[in-house]
């Protein structure tokens, strides 16, 4: 979870309360609805890497959905 977050707020256009809560909840809710194809990793690897890398992609998704946002506003 803490990779996630920290991986989300690299793409943040500025540090503040505003960005860093949006960081959160995007990360939050990607790692929580494991789209495609999250599940699968998290469901096919072993040892924790399966966790890890549930936690990267879902901050992968998350910092693309920053990014747009950042565009759109």
């Amino acid at each position: 979870e803490f990779v996630g977050v920290w991986i989300c707020l690299l793409f943040v256009p500025e540090i503040n309360w505003y960005w860093s809560f949006i960081a959160f909840v995007v990360f939050r809710f990607f790692d929580i609805l494991k789209p495609y194809p999250i599940k699968n990793f998290d469901e096919k690897l072993e040892n924790g890497f399966g966790i890890m890398i549930d936690d990267v992609l879902a901050a992968i998704y998350g910092a693309i959905v920053i990014v747009g946002l950042d565009v759109l506003l």
